[in-house]
């Protein structure tokens, strides 16, 4: 058990230039969730992390904005200009004067790094008394990373970016992932002695190895099992890449507590959705955001279920269905063509084909809520207009705008009445074709 308090600093200022895009990097998504919160969220579930100081920079408005809104427990600390990692770290040091614990310093672009490896890392630095820790990794092809730079008897000595490395130091196999643990309060004075001598003119943060070197200080590297934690995003082939990565994972977990996915290549199902067992997934089904799905279940093909849905046990979502916000209980069936947003569904409730909850008004930018309790059902192509009630039992007839609540065991229809125009299409053939058929 650790006896020092954690917090964490992660690098979040870069403008990402071959994103290609005017969204700052680390807001672009993954299953809907920026690649920020992805970091944050492995940070914050080590549960040893307390506060987090998340340096923003490019677009700092919305970087913060985000952050604010979904993360409590973390802080914004500007860079301007943005001048290198060093100078990033040091932008929080005024916050962490009287701070006598560990740091971590981690990039916010990194989606796939876990909470189990950050806990490992900081039990590493722990457990060897270490002043500095800098987690590394093994590359066949090291290209474009900084190297591991070590003396004669192996000590770790120093960090060398690919771009400042003579070619010996760049056949070096061992790289920087870019993340630190810092004892802090023996470290911190590094900051202030950062130069930018270098082909960038930027303060590395790397940099800090050579001082701590220098101090006699005891500087460990810590070598990750999985290099693919580490993945960077830097453009959106590496956006797509890593939620190829992302995704298998999360199949891979649900498969293997009882969940049947039968093409794990056209399905995507976001890390933080629960599923029961022996529920299937058809082809071609996506899944994004926090959602808990029961058992027994069938889901597709075809079908999109967003952030936020609670599916019972026994329940059909079929094809072409989308589920938002929603809650759906026991043995209900959504087949075909149905849109369900910010509803409740009860148990034993039938959705014909083209069913939709019209949920929002463009007016008063409001979304409202649908209530269909159990047992009650719809016929195809109705139009549940929002707020509204269908009580228990209650139907709903085939192509009907429903704009009132509507009583237990009844019978609702707006359809217009059916008028047959006998001999219409032959009139109008002869009389586009002069008198004859």
């Amino acid at each position: 058990m650790l006896n020092k308090k954690v917090k964490s600093i992660i690098l979040a200022a870069g403008k990402g230039t071959r994103m290609k895009s005017d969204l700052p990097k680390v807001l672009h998504c993954i299953f809907n969730k920026p690649l920020l919160g992805y970091v944050l969220d492995a940070v914050n579930n080590t549960g040893s992390i307390d506060e987090n100081f998340v340096i923003v920079g490019h677009e700092a408005d919305k970087v913060e904005d985000y952050v604010v809104k979904n993360y409590e427990n973390t802080k914004c600390v500007l860079q301007t200009p943005q001048l290198g990692t060093g100078d990033a770290v040091n932008k929080a040091a005024p916050l962490l004067n009287d701070f006598n614990g560990y740091v971590i310093v981690l990039c916010g672009d990194t989606p796939l790094i876990s909470s189990q490896t950050i806990n490992n890392f900081i039990e590493f630095h722990d457990n060897n008394h270490a002043d500095l820790t800098v987690m590394s990794a093994i590359f066949e092809n090291p290209k474009n990373y900084g190297r591991i730079i070590r003396d004669k008897n192996n000590k770790f000595i120093a960090i060398v970016e690919e771009k400042d490395a003579n070619p010996q130091q760049k056949a070096v196999k061992e790289i920087n992932a870019g993340i630190y643990c810092i004892n802090w309060r023996t470290v911190r004075d590094s900051f202030n002695s950062l130069q930018n001598n270098n082909a960038q003119g930027e303060y590395y943060l790397t940099d800090i190895v050579k001082w701590a070197v220098e101090k006699n200080l005891n500087v460990q590297s810590y070598i990750l099992e999985n290099n693919e934690e580490i993945f960077g995003i830097n453009s959106k082939l590496h956006l797509a890449e890593a939620t190829k990565i992302l995704n298998k994972k999360s199949l891979i977990r649900l498969m293997e507590n009882g969940v049947q996915i039968t093409d794990i290549d056209s399905t995507f199902i976001s890390p933080e959705t629960v599923i029961g067992a022996d529920t299937i997934i058809l082809p071609n089904v996506y899944i994004t955001g926090k959602n808990t799905i029961g058992k027994n279940c069938k889901i597709g093909p075809f079908a999109h279920i967003r952030d936020g849905a609670k599916i019972g046990n026994n329940v059909r979502i079929g094809n072409f269905v989308e589920i938002k916000k929603s809650e759906i209980k026991d043995n209900t069936n959504v087949s075909h063509l149905s849109y369900i947003g910010d509803s409740e569904l009860g148990s034993h409730v039938n959705i014909g084909a083209g069913t939709i909850t019209a949920n929002y008004n463009p007016i008063s930018k409001v979304k409202s809520k649908t209530i269909i309790k159990d047992g009650a059902n719809t016929g195809s192509n109705s139009v549940l207009v929002a707020p509204v009630t269908i009580n228990e039992m209650a139907s709903i007839g085939a192509g009907s705008v429903i704009t009132k609540d509507v009583e237990a065991y009844s019978l609702a229809i707006t359809r217009s009445p059916l008028k047959i125009f006998s001999q219409w299409v032959r009139k109008k053939i002869e009389q586009y074709s002069g008198g004859s058929k």
